[in-house]
Formats: structure tokens, C-alpha cells, sequence
């Protein structure tokens, strides 16, 4: 393979990050192969804004500290748990972008359901990133308390998975 940057790659990386764009996409792969000894391997990504969620939970803080609310606030802590549950103290999140299957394979028990008493290291689910099959372990002992995705689903970097009490 030989590093020669010609202008017609340069726009064509250009308008790989333009179709990024306009499809709202976070990552774009392609191998171009020009003869045998060159070719072209090309990775656009963008990473997501990590900010925007953590700035919605902050007005939901702020509204429960008037005094004269203090009953209101205590019902709607439980409440603000159930909305943003990244939030949540035992909230085990995505380290990674990938597709989740809760059990090892199609027909196979899950690994986890609600109730289930976990030990540190215990493998919770399998996030899927390039045909790579990932365990996400618990990081501490407890009992699941919720499992917030699908078998299937994708999932963003920093997506919480699953909480442990």
C-alpha cells in the first residue's frame, strides 16, 4: 500500500464527512482498492455531545430546592431517577457504540433479569462493535434493579444499560 494523497481523495473524504453530516451519522468506513499495492482506507466519525443530557438534569434539581417545596421535592426525587436514569448512582452505561444482546446467543437464557442478584465481574449483557463481541461486566455487587435497553438495540457511548442497587 503506498501513502499517496491525490486531490481527487481529498475530495472524496470531504464529501464522506459531508454525507456524515447530512444523515446524522457517527461513523463512516470505506476501503478503496486502486491495484494491488494501493488503496485507500478512510474512517470519518464524530463524537456525540455529551453535554446536552447532563444540562437537562440540572433544571431538574434546581426546580426542588425552594424550601416551601420540601415535601414536593421528596416525590420528585424518585421521579427525576426514573427520568434520567444516567443519572442514577448505579447506573451501568455503554463503553462503547454497538448493538446490546442480553443473552450469548439467540434462545440462550439472558444473562440478567430484574431481581437478579450480581457479583462484581458477573458479565450483565454483550455490547456488539464490529463484529466484536463485548461483555459488560458489573463493575459492583447488588440486585438489578432496571434493564433500560432491548435485546438488539444499538447504543451510543455512555448509553446506561442497566441499574445496580
Amino acid at each position: 500500500m503506498t501513502n499517496k494523497t491525490t486531490d481527487a481523495d481529498v475530495a472524496f473524504i470531504k464529501a464522506l464527512a459531508e454525507l456524515l453530516q447530512e444523515n446524522d451519522l457517527t461513523e463512516l468506513e470505506v476501503k478503496r482498492e486502486y491495484s494491488e499495492d494501493n488503496s485507500l482506507n478512510v474512517r470519518v466519525s464524530r463524537a456525540m455531545p455529551m453535554a446536552a443530557p447532563m444540562a437537562m438534569a440540572a433544571p431538574v434539581i434546581a426546580a426542588a430546592a425552594p424550601v416551601a417545596a420540601a415535601p414536593a421535592a421528596a416525590a420528585e426525587a424518585p421521579a427525576a431517577a426514573i427520568e434520567d436514569p444516567a443519572a442514577h448512582p448505579g447506573a451501568v452505561t455503554s463503553p462503547m457504540v454497538g448493538t446490546i444482546y442480553l443473552q450469548a446467543e439467540p434462545g440462550a437464557a439472558p444473562f440478567i433479569k430484574v431481581g437478579t442478584q450480581v457479583s462484581e465481574g458477573d458479565t450483565l449483557l454483550i455490547v456488539e462493535a464490529m463484529k466484536t463481541m463485548n461483555h459488560i461486566h458489573a463493575p459492583r455487587a447488588g440486585t438489578v434493579k432496571r434493564i433500560l435497553v432491548d435485546d438488539g438495540a444499538a447504543v451510543e457511548f455512555g448509553t446506561p444499560l442497566v441499574i445496580i442497587e
